[in-house]
């Protein structure tokens, strides 16, 4: 059966690929290949396709790699969805769940602060209270004591005003 795969052409530290039409039984490695395809700069992300040739032998029936099945769709050569290509062992990160749980987490964090300001306002309030009660007892108590302490003088009569003059002793 054929395959279109990979083949790394690069040095050390600097990946390079050629897009190339093998038999699925040689191995990634073994350097043999039918046709070369295209090619692909893994760090400069520059992609060259022979876009045509490639949904020939597809056509024909040769098999794509996921790699490539992603790469000829980021170019356009076919449609559909990009599959994933990363390894089992490590998982597949879903943007939408973590986004999702993020806000969730964020929403729990503000219920949180806003019921402990509205718990912190009501001891507060609670506390005032206490506070102008416990004020408004010891004015109470303290209106009682001056009561029973200051005497009560009752008033005498006020005798009218006269016209006179009050005497006056002078001294020489």
């Amino acid at each position: 059966m054929l395959k279109i795969r990979l083949q790394r052409v690069g040095r050390k530290h600097d990946p390079s690929f050629r897009i190339v039409l093998t038999d699925s039984k040689n191995g990634p490695k073994s350097g043999k290949f039918l046709e070369i395809l295209g090619n692909y700069d893994a760090k400069k992300n520059i992609k060259v396709v022979n876009g045509e040739r490639v949904k020939e032998l597809v056509s024909q029936g040769a098999q794509i790699s996921d790699t490539i099945h992603n790469i000829l769709i980021s170019e356009k050569v076919i449609e559909g969805k990009k599959k994933n290509v990363l390894p089992s062992k490590s998982p597949v990160v879903d943007e939408a769940k973590i986004k999702a749980e993020e806000d969730a987490r964020k929403a729990k964090e503000e219920a949180e602060t806003k019921a402990r300001e509205e718990a912190k306002e009501a001891q507060l309030k609670a506390e005032a209270e206490e506070k102008a009660k416990a004020e408004a007892e010891a004015m109470a108590e303290k209106e009682s004591k001056t009561a029973e302490e200051v005497p009560v003088v009752e008033e005498a009569p006020v005798a009218e005003e006269t016209s006179e003059a009050p005497e006056t002793t002078e001294t020489e």
